[in-house]
């Protein structure tokens, strides 16, 4: 028999300072020992309050009211101490940074162990075994802060793991992961169900993760709308599109082509194996328009605007991060640079504007040395978009925040107003002028990122993880709006681990490994060898997997749909 160690019933919560409708609406939602779940939604589904009501954060530290009862391992999280629930369950936020403190990573993992008087002798046993889980050998003494973010995000799994609870919710775990990073936090989820006490729940935009789950609940304004098998839930497309979580690409192309739910493939593989049953063919005069129209974007670049010859860098503590790092981009290109956690991708991109300068090497913008230029100099050619919008934004109204760079630079006021009015426009943010940026969402605030440095109206935009935290929708929306400032001139220099956003935008690829450069070339080029990208621990879209199988790199749905030939 079933062992229920989650029960909520009729579950309502409106936030203490929310005007009007409530973040959780008549939540039922019972989940047995030993299931692996994963929850998925759009953004402001309710997801993350759902994860904070189960620990007992809502509504011990979160104010607001509630409705119904939740039961965890037998107890009302909301009449408990946060700290006794942490014993049953365990929460990863989804700002991770937020949740480390101590001053090496042997410190953070032990911190909850230690809390709970677990004998000094099983303290090492526990480093030792959470050390192996989640990938972090040979970091034991390294400082948090000095961590990639990737590896961050699997210390503060590691920290919560570490205090043995029976049940674990991740809320959004692979966010700042490479995706074999991904894959990894998915494995290391199946190694703990292994353990059939373990009780594991994922939030999680990703569908090509979910498939590894035992059951998927889709939730949407702050309801359930959907729980079954992922073999059940994931086929319906069109619930998916119409929702605003990205669909898997396999299902969706089939689609497409008018195949019946029931009847859709949900892997590369099985896609195979459906389109030599339905004897498609793909059209090789069509696949070679593709690669003449890669051709034409080439011939459109201008002169080479960013330099970097034999680029060095060795930080303070001697960790040499680049081993002579050559690279020339031209204007109008829209490069996309990637690699593992760790690799030295953020360091390479920090010397393009001078944040960083070269321990050996040379690195310049229009022709500026950027050793014998100043930050502000460079930074007139050259902005960056931080991953974290919030390590970006400090003023108190939007149109403060996109004003400040041309206010530094001297421009007149009425110059300022125009250049912010043009910002906004361009990030479709018009009318949000005196809104405080916090009190707007992830998604918002990136936006406003992206404005502050348009209105330094920079050549060159470097983007940091643009989509990072942001649904489906969202990451389209960014997207989106940095191919217009590319078609509209501007060079961008684009660090992520979203992969279909690299096949989709991205004209040309380079990937770092362990501070050097071990692939460059156009994006098609480069996501043909799935072999090679894997060693870097990339991992190619499902569309592309498909398309490799066939024998022609195709980059989108809408590519292999154009290429595709009924037999």
């Amino acid at each position: 028999m079933k062992e229920e160690v989650i029960n909520i019933k009729n579950y309502s919560f409106r936030y203490k300072d929310q005007k009007e409708g409530q973040a959780l609406k008549n939540i039922n939602l019972q989940i047995d020992k030993g299931q692996f779940v994963v929850i998925m939604g759009p953004s402001g589904a309710g997801k993350s309050t759902l994860a904070n009501c189960l620990n007992g954060l809502i509504p011990n530290f979160i104010k607001g009211k509630y409705e119904g009862e939740i039961i965890v391992m037998g107890k009302n999280p909301a009449q408990e101490k946060v700290g006794t629930m942490a014993k049953n369950i365990g929460l990863v936020f989804q700002d991770f940074e937020s949740q480390l403190f101590s001053t090496n990573t042997k410190l953070e993992i032990v911190f909850g162990p230690e809390n709970f008087n677990v004998p000094k002798e099983e303290m090492e046993e526990i480093i030792e075994r959470i050390v192996r889980v989640v990938k972090l050998e040979g970091l034991e003494n390294r400082q948090p802060f000095t961590l990639s973010g990737g590896q961050k995000q699997r210390l503060a799994i590691g920290s919560v793991l570490a205090n043995q609870p029976k049940i674990v919710c991740m809320d959004e775990p692979t966010t700042d992961l490479d995706p074999v990073g991904k894959l990894g936090i998915f494995q290391i989820a199946k190694e703990l169900h292994q353990d059939k006490d373990f009780t594991l729940l994922i939030i999680e935009h990703e569908t090509e993760e979910a498939l590894e789950a035992d059951r998927i609940v889709v939730m949407d304004n702050g309801q359930i709308v959907l729980d079954g098998k992922p073999e059940e839930i994931l086929p319906q497309v069109d619930f998916f599109d119409n929702l605003g979580i990205m669909p898997l690409q396999v299902p969706k192309f089939f689609s497409c082509l008018g195949l019946a739910t029931d009847d859709l493939p949900l892997t590369p593989e099985a896609g195979l194996a459906k389109w030599k049953d339905l004897n498609l063919k793909i059209d090789d005069a069509k696949y070679q328009a593709l690669l003449e129209k890669d051709e034409q974007l080439e011939k459109r670049y201008g002169d080479v605007v960013l330099s970097v010859s034999g680029l060095e860098h060795v930080y303070p503590n001697g960790n040499r991060a680049l081993k002579g790092i050559d690279l020339e981009i031209r204007e109008g290109e829209f490069i996309a640079i990637l690699g593992h956690n760790g690799s030295g991708k953020t360091t390479l991109v920090k010397h393009f504007n001078g944040l960083l300068l070269p321990t050996g090497g040379q690195v310049k913008v229009y022709g500026k040395d950027t050793r014998e230029h100043s930050i502000y100099e460079i930074g007139k050619d050259i902005s960056y978009v931080f991953q974290n919008p919030d390590h970006q934004i400090f003023s108190d109204t939007v149109f403060e925040e996109v004003a400040f760079s041309p206010k530094m630079r001297g421009f007149t006021k009425e110059e300022i107003e125009k250049r912010v009015k043009e910002a906004l426009k361009a990030v479709d943010m018009e009318g949000y002028e005196e809104q405080d940026p916090f009190s707007l969402t992830k998604g918002e605030r990136q936006r406003i990122a992206v404005a502050s440095v348009l209105s330094a109206q920079p050549r060159i935009i470097i983007l940091d993880e643009p989509t990072t935290g942001l649904d489906f929708k969202e990451q389209r929306q960014m997207m989106e709006l940095v191919k217009r400032l590319n078609e509209n001139g501007h060079t961008i220099i684009m660090i992520t681990h979203t992969m279909w956003v690299v096949a989709e935008y991205a004209h040309k690829v380079a990937v770092i490994k362990d501070g050097e450069f071990t692939m460059y070339g156009r994006t098609r080029e480069v996501f043909q060898q799935e072999d090679k990208l894997a060693e870097s621990y990339l991992k190619t879209p499902h569309i592309v997997n498909l398309g490799n199988l066939l024998g022609r790199t195709v980059l989108s749905i809408d590519e292999l749909l154009f290429c595709t030939q009924k037999g």
